[in-house]
């Protein structure tokens, strides 16, 4: 059964468009109780086609939903918040914000600290319902907090952290997909150049690495524990994992996430009045 509830993508970019994909391939929305803007808006043209409501008017966008995303640039945000403001109604509107950066309580500065605000932080596997979303909320009701959690749900798992948390969310989780994609290309470059064609490396590459992921998943296990499944003695796997760790490996991988949380915590920069 469908979920009736409009909703409003404020800045329907890559992410924006990556949420609006998911939630009408999970079945539970339709594209027609969606509306995506942007101030490009024949860039929507391919969301159009496939049901979505577009505009490039946001505040009509708002009036027209219960629950309003907001997925622009860090550096649109103040004024995008300061256009939406006297359109968000505390008795009808859930705030859901997936922008960088910005805080609750810089957002309810702008907007009023009666609104329900939650921040978000999905990454793009939301485009196929794999997304890992973490949750942070202004003291929000139960039902703006449920609501959120109802709709990131559909598109994969959702976790409730403190907001101080938020950042290092970002970094592990959103940033994180380019990491591990990353991990993958570099496996099927070696599987190529240990004799794979490069489309079946990438394919065997990224199947294994899926496997590895469901492991942990379904079991709840530690990785070393999975780890210890398949090194032998004196066996290939152990002299490979040793081999990737004296090359800097894990060190690299943790480096990559302090420093991405470090420059996801000074994107946006308020407005000085």
């Amino acid at each position: 059964m469908e979920n009736p509830t409009k909703i409003a993508i404020i800045g329907a970019g890559n992410i924006g468009n990556s949420i609006a994909n998911g939630l009408i391939q999970s079945g539970q929305f339709s594209a027609g109780n969606i509306i995506l803007t942007r101030r490009k808006v024949h860039l929507l043209e391919p969301m159009k086609a496939k049901g979505f409501e577009v505009t490039g008017d946001n505040s009509a966008a708002v009036k027209q939903s219960e629950v309003v995303i907001i997925a622009v640039e860090p550096h649109q945000m103040d004024g995008v918040l300061q256009q939406l403001a006297p359109e968000l109604d505390p008795q009808k509107h859930t705030l859901i914000s997936v922008v960088t950066g910005v805080e609750i309580r810089q957002i309810a500065a702008i907007v009023g600290d009666q609104t329900s605000i939650i921040r978000a932080m999905p990454n793009t596997a939301i485009a196929v319902q794999e997304s890992m979303t973490s949750l942070a909320s202004n003291g929000a009701n139960n039902r703006a907090i449920e609501l959120a959690k109802s709709i990131f749900d559909t598109v994969g798992k959702t976790i409730l952290i403190n907001e101080e948390n938020m950042t290092a969310a970002t970094a592990l989780g959103a940033c994180g997909i380019a990491f591990f994609l990353r991990a993958i290309r570099a496996a099927s470059q070696g599987g190529i150049e240990i004799g794979f064609h490069s489309e079946d490396a990438l394919l065997i590459a990224s199947q294994t690495a899926k496997g590895a992921a469901s492991l942990l998943l379904s079991s709840g296990n530690h990785p070393e524990r999975e780890i210890d499944k398949v090194t032998t003695p004196k066996g290939c796997t152990i002299a490979g994992l040793n081999r990737m760790e004296h090359e800097g490996f894990s060190s690299a991988m943790i480096k990559g996430i302090t420093v991405s949380a470090s420059i996801a915590a000074g994107l946006y920069h308020a407005e000085k009045k």
